[in-house]
């Protein structure tokens, strides 16, 4: 378990030990419920904790429904996978400390409990967010995968957090898989000769093969290739191979600002914990914009405002 403490946010470890003291075992107890019968829930949760996080701060306004301009509605979002968990969850919770645990909180303590369950390392979150009121489809502006690292580093810098914070929650993508239009452009008509130069050769056939020209571009391929189910170093690996199959993650390897990084968590000197400092830039990340106070509201179902 690690144990980091950030201050100034109005959050802590232990919000609810007095007021719901079950509340984190009843979201652990119904993700790896949930996982069971799933294991994509897996990524799913902490992928839309990320969705949340960048839009709006971490205040579970992706989980709004809506005809058609929510959150929950703009084109990155269509595939997230996971509302369900977090409706169980909170319908649990209710049962036994009605109005008292934010939708946000619980999104929190999943995506924790997600990365610990595919053999990640454990982190203590701080909780005490309240859940926001507006979610709007035109909001949402998150990473192209054709995005470059500088790109990056400033939208991320834009919430406080640096270049070793980018490379460690872009690990996120040892688990989980994306869509063949998502990188597929890479794949055939990249330059004017062909394939993306830089993709290893024998990855370049298999994702043909996965993905041919003008297939489906909605079938979903690991991201992590042979290990998607597993929190581990693997996805470094394959950017050091020249193996990442999203062009933006691949540039981790070669941009000389991020690869020292990538490289100090594969071994390098000095040597960086990649389960330690991902739990780190995570309590950072779901920090972002959160409502405390007064700020806010706690949701009675996680759908829809009060």
């Amino acid at each position: 378990m690690v144990t980091i403490l950030v201050e100034g946010h109005g959050t802590r470890v232990g919000f609810y030990s007095s007021s719901c003291p079950r509340a984190e075992s009843i979201v652990s107890s119904t993700v790896q419920s949930h996982y069971r019968s799933n294991p994509l829930i897996a990524p799913g949760l902490l992928h839309m904790l990320f969705h949340d996080c960048f839009v709006e701060g971490c205040d579970a306004s992706v989980l709004i429904e809506g005809s058609n301009n929510t959150e929950r509605t703009a084109i990155p979002n269509l595939t997230l996978r996971g509302f369900e968990v977090i409706d169980d969850a909170k319908k649990q919770i209710e049962a036994v400390c009605p109005g008292i645990v934010s939708c946000a909180d619980i999104l929190a303590l999943a995506a924790r409990d997600s990365v610990v369950l595919t053999g990640g390392v454990s982190w203590l979150v701080p909780t005490g967010r309240r859940d926001g009121r507006v979610s709007l489809a035109s909001n949402v502006k998150l990473i192209n995968p054709r995005e470059s690292i500088d790109a990056q580093k400033q939208k991320f810098a834009a919430f406080g957090l640096n270049t070793q914070d980018l490379v460690a929650l872009v690990g996120s993508h040892t688990i989980g898989t994306a869509a063949c239009q998502t990188f597929s452009y890479r794949l055939y008509n990249f330059t004017s000769n062909g394939p993306d130069p830089s993709i290893d050769p024998a990855l370049l056939s298999q994702l043909q093969s996965l993905c041919p020209k003008n297939g489906d571009g909605t079938r979903r391929v690991d991201i992590d290739t042979g290990s998607a189910g597993i929190f581990d170093l693997s996805f470094f690996t394959h950017l050091r191979n020249y193996q990442g199959i999203v062009e933006s993650d691949q540039k981790l390897w070669t941009d000389a600002s991020t690869r020292p990084i990538v490289q100090r968590f594969l071994g390098g000197l000095p040597p960086l914990s990649f389960g330690i400092e991902f739990g780190r830039s995570m309590v950072k990340m779901s920090n972002i914009g959160v409502k405390t106070g007064t700020d806010g509201e706690i949701r009675k179902i996680c759908s829809a405002v009060n």
